[in-house]
């Protein structure tokens, strides 16, 4: 089948081939394309590229295959799936830079990086991509500390639309190096990435529960706290589970503390703890590599509806309001904040193509079940983020269901993407890459 792509000495995989049913969808959506490619190599990354273009099929490209909008996959195009370039390696041990493959993931890269003592601040779950999350931001257990996934960045190695190999940094191609680091996926094929990683110790780590009664009183005191709280301390407050009661289900504020002092620690994290009544308190000292959690693919017929937002101090105890109100009601989505702030707003708005520095919460909310319940909820969800619209800016690409142009729009502001139209008419001038919240070329 190899002989498909000239030159390619990867894996290519058809709808007639063993396997086509688990490659050819991702975790979250399924879909039907001609050929999933798997290189072996950056040579091969070339090939691909050059295949799609000349074939005229569109073009996907996968590497942890989280995305909602289901970017990963497509129908009659070809995927890219780098998973087969997943290396890491600690490039500099006095400088801590780590070079890490296109098709790694955060659970990858922590566990490799854990006998070293270093880490990077990623998400949450170990199977989502290095590539998705930190082209789009990167909002992690430690962001408040270290900044997002992107602001960790040092250099990328880009295959573009022309099959080019291009190295970006701030010294070599520092406009796409701007652009690549919020833009997604839309200049080329990241096939390997150059962090800066950190030492790191084990962290203080758990949930610490609240009655849903309580969830109007304690939600703007923990989000008032986290104002003063020491950046070490990053958290986030979730609730209307409905795995968990649903409007019934308690307040659960997730907590990382980056450190191994105990007294520290409770310092950081007692105010929380006295915020309301205490039902469960599992916070414990454990291995930062230990704290992504496993990635859960929904049974088949199960839809996820995902939309989040950026809220500025001022609107703050509106928004919670708001959002402790619709939790505690029937029918509600789940509702997740989190708080930013810290090391992401010490970076200038532009400076990044990550351009929602001075926001200080993101909050998602997220519908689970199959299609007659997301249609039901539907008027529901409309009317909550109605109410919230003239509170809120911007979105967080990483956790958006919809790539529509206000979606694109949302992401981002108008500066940021004519800046990012200019990059994509140098290197993408015919629109190739479009599985992502896509920027058209100027």
């Amino acid at each position: 089948m190899s002989a498909v792509v000239e030159g390619f000495v990867g894996q290519v995989v058809g709808p007639e081939d063993d396997g086509y049913d688990v490659v050819s969808r991702t975790v979250l959506v399924a879909g039907t394309p001609a050929y999933v490619l798997k290189p072996a190599n950056v040579e091969d990354v070339q090939a691909a590229v050059k295949y799609a273009v000349s074939s005229g099929q569109a073009l996907a490209v996968r590497g942890g295959g989280h995305a909602f909008a289901g970017f990963g996959t497509n129908d009659g195009g070809v995927v890219i799936d780098l998973s087969n370039l997943a290396g890491i390696e600690v490039v500099d041990k006095d400088k801590h830079v780590v070079r890490i493959g296109g098709g790694a993931t955060w659970g990858q890269v922590a566990a490799a990086l854990a006998p070293h003592n270093l880490a990077i601040s990623s998400g949450d779950t170990k199977s989502v991509g290095v590539g998705g999350l930190t082209l789009s931001g990167g909002i992690g257990w430690k962001v408040r500390k270290y900044g997002l996934a992107l602001d960790n960045l040092l250099a990328v190695e880009l295959v573009t639309a022309a099959a080019d190999v291009v190295r970006a940094s701030a010294d070599e191609n520092p406009e796409v190096f701007w652009a690549v680091r919020g833009g997604g996926g839309n200049f080329g094929v990241v096939t390997a990435f150059e962090f800066a990683a950190h030492p790191t110790t084990d962290i203080h780590f758990g949930k610490i529960a609240f009655p849903a009664a309580e969830i109007a009183d304690v939600l703007p005191r923990w989000a008032e706290y986290l104002r003063t709280a020491p950046e070490e301390l990053t958290s986030i407050a979730a609730f209307a589970n409905p795995f968990l009661g649903g409007p019934e289900a308690p307040l659960e504020i997730q907590v990382a503390y980056d450190g191994d002092d105990a007294e520290l620690a409770a310092q950081a994290i007692d105010p929380i703890r006295a915020l309301g009544t205490v039902v469960a308190d599992d916070v414990a000292l454990t291995p930062y590599a230990e704290v992504l959690v496993d990635g859960l693919t929904p049974p088949p017929g199960i839809q996820l509806v995902t939309r989040s937002a950026f809220v500025d101090k001022d609107s703050v105890p509106e928004v919670l309001r708001i959002l402790a109100a619709a939790g505690t009601s029937q029918g509600a989505p789940i509702i997740a904040v989190r708080s930013v702030g810290g090391a992401v707003a010490r970076v200038a708005e532009d400076a990044t193509a990550y351009a929602h520095r001075q926001a200080e919460l993101m909050f998602v909310t997220t519908t689970v079940g199959p299609p007659p319940v997301i249609e039901a909820t539907r008027p529901a969800r409309e009317q909550l983020w109605n109410q919230l619209a003239p509170l809120t800016n911007g979105a967080y690409a990483n956790f958006l269901s919809d790539a529509a142009d206000a979606e694109v729009a949302a992401v981002y502001p108008a500066a940021t993407y004519a800046r990012l139209a200019a990059v994509k008419r140098e290197y993408d001038p015919a629109n190739v890459f479009t599985g992502n919240h896509n920027v058209k070329p100027a």
